[in-house]
């Protein structure tokens, strides 16, 4: 039995995630807890240090600086892109994600943030990067993972979020700044076709 939370443990929690201003962007409650496997960076690593030690029934508060939650706000990461070089067919909508393929056939999500005649401005910075994180978390179960559950680098709980909000940041969280429908795949999307010298970002 696993009394506290330490690396191949598979923990439940229950937690809100807000930002500076107070505003909630997500949480899970005991009911639908998050479940992720400790050490294995399921969730922020920085989140995942200050959990270790914790017990069942534990509750702790955690505020994370910008960098050790989704990373510093960096305009080298958003690109003009010339809208002949998009489907014609795309329904263009600000906020909406777009998954980007290079030459090497690697994938980067983008949101939308600018739409003109010409071009399209795509920002490929996370949602939350620049913004200080505030957790609220308590600890609602523990227990030893299986040998199957480390082998794949996470839980197969009811309640197992392999892919959680805080790797994979779920854009409905995001409704007043990202409407996106749906989600486009430009698999021939080549990136030496950017413009070379669009790499401003206007806030």
């Amino acid at each position: 039995m696993v009394e506290e939370i330490k690396d191949g443990a598979v923990v439940s929690l229950a937690y809100t995630l807000k930002l500076s201003n107070g505003e909630v962007i997500d949480y899970s409650e005991a009911d639908d807890p998050l479940e992720y496997l400790h050490g294995a960076e399921n969730i922020i690593p920085a989140l995942e240090q200050q959990l270790i030690g914790l017990h069942i029934g534990d509750a702790k508060q955690v505020e994370l600086s910008a960098a050790d939650g989704y990373g510093e706000y960096d305009n080298d990461e958003v690109e003009v892109v010339d809208r002949k070089l998009l489907p014609k067919d795309l329904n263009l909508k600000l906020g909406m994600v777009l998954a980007i393929s290079d030459q090497e056939g690697n994938l980067s999500e983008a949101y939308v943030r600018e739409i003109s005649a010409q071009n399209v401005t795509l920002d490929f910075n996370h949602p939350l990067a620049g913004q200080r994180l505030f957790f609220d978390v308590q600890v609602l179960d523990i227990r030893e993972a299986t040998e199957e559950e480390v082998a794949h680098g996470h839980p197969h709980g009811v309640h197992s979020h392999e892919d959680d909000m805080f790797e994979d940041f779920d854009d409905e969280d995001f409704e007043e700044d990202f409407e996106d429908d749906d989600d486009v795949d430009f698999e021939d999307f080549d990136d030496e076709e950017l413009e070379d010298d669009n790499h401003s970002h206007q806030n």
